[in-house]
């Protein structure tokens, strides 16, 4: 199984609570729909250091991380993400 973990930090505009809530709705929306995606959960840092949001997801192997990485679907996603963030940290390992 692999951990896929992102924190991004989402651009400091008025529409920026909105942008982060419309990333979280995109992002956990991909379960069932990326085959080998197990779980995907965003949480909105409420500490004022550090990334805005955090996606934490599980997929079953490395295989399954590259299908993710290529699906139509995220790549939709994506497109949205890097509108509207300033800044990305990414950490994937297996367990």
């Amino acid at each position: 199984m692999v951990k896929h973990i992102v924190f991004w930090n989402v651009r400091d505009d008025e529409h920026k609570k909105e942008n982060m809530i419309e990333m979280k709705k995109r992002l956990t929306s991909l379960v069932g729909k990326v085959d080998g995606l197990i779980s995907a959960e965003v949480g909105f840092n409420f500490n004022p250091n550090g990334y805005d949001l955090a996606l934490y997801s599980i997929l079953k192997d490395k295989d399954a991380l590259d299908v993710y990485q290529n699906h139509p679907e995220h790549l939709k996603v994506k497109e949205f993400v890097h509108s509207v963030i300033t800044d990305r940290c990414v950490v994937d390992f297996e367990f």
